[in-house]
C-alpha cells in the first residue's frame, strides 16, 4: 500500500457526515477509523484516503457518479459498500429489483477494472434491533449473493460484514452496534474497521 489512494465508497455509512466541501474529509465513521489506524500502525505507507460516500445513495446512484467519484481519483485500491437502501426498508426508498442492483454492480465493476486497482467488497448488513428488518432480510441475502457472485467473478476481496454483525450480536445486543438496525454506532463502525484493516492487511 504505499504511495496508495484508497478510495471508500457507498451510502450513509460511508459518508458518515464527511464534509462535501473539504475534498480529504473522511467524515467521522469506519473510514476515518481506518485510515487512522492504518497510518498510526503503517506510517511508511504514505497513503492517501478519500471518502466519497453520499447519505441515500443506492447502487444506481453509484453508478452515475462513477467517473467523477471513482475513476477521475485514479485510486489503488476501492471501497465499495452499498445495499442497504436497495432493500426497499418500510421508511426508505423502493427497493431495487435483484437484477438491476447486479447489473449497475457489474457496470462499475467493470469501469473500475480499467484502473487495474485493488477492489474490496463490503457486504451490506442489517442488526435486527427493529422488527420492521425481519421482513427484508430475505431481500438482504439476494443483494448479498449477487455481491458474492460479483467477488468470485472480478476476484475482489470480500468482508461479510452481514455475517461478522450477527456473531457480533451474540456478545451485545444489537443497539450496541447499531441504535436504528442501520447506521452503525461507534463500535459498530470500529468493528467495520477491524474488519476491512484484517482483510485487506492479509495480502500486504
Amino acid at each position: 500500500m504505499d504511495n496508495s489512494t484508497v478510495l471508500f465508497q457507498g451510502d450513509s455509512i460511508t459518508d458518515s457526515g464527511r464534509k462535501r466541501n473539504q475534498n480529504e474529509s473522511l467524515g467521522d465513521g469506519y473510514v476515518m477509523m481506518t485510515a487512522a489506524w492504518l497510518s498510526a500502525l503503517h506510517p511508511e505507507y504514505h497513503a492517501k484516503f478519500y471518502n466519497r460516500g453520499i447519505a441515500g445513495n443506492q447502487i444506481r446512484d453509484l453508478r452515475k457518479r462513477w467517473k467523477k467519484d471513482c475513476l477521475d481519483l485514479r485510486p489503488n485500491l476501492v471501497s465499495i459498500l452499498v445495499g442497504v437502501n436497495d432493500l426497499g426498508l418500510p421508511f426508505w426508498k423502493s427497493s431495487t429489483p435483484t437484477e438491476c442492483f447486479q447489473a449497475d454492480y457489474k457496470s462499475i465493476l467493470e469501469l473500475t477494472q480499467q484502473l487495474q486497482c485493488k477492489i474490496i467488497l463490503l457486504e451490506p448488513f442489517l442488526v435486527h434491533s427493529l422488527e420492521d428488518f425481519l421482513e427484508v432480510t430475505e431481500e438482504l441475502n439476494k443483494k448479498i449473493e449477487v455481491i458474492k457472485e460479483l467477488s468470485r467473478e472480478f476476484q475482489t476481496k470480500l468482508v461479510p460484514l452481514n455475517d461478522i454483525f450477527i456473531k457480533a450480536c451474540a456478545k451485545r445486543v444489537p443497539s450496541f452496534w447499531a441504535i436504528d438496525g442501520v447506521h452503525p454506532t461507534l463500535a459498530g463502525h470500529a468493528l467495520i474497521a477491524q474488519s476491512w484493516i484484517q482483510s485487506v492487511m492479509e495480502e500486504v
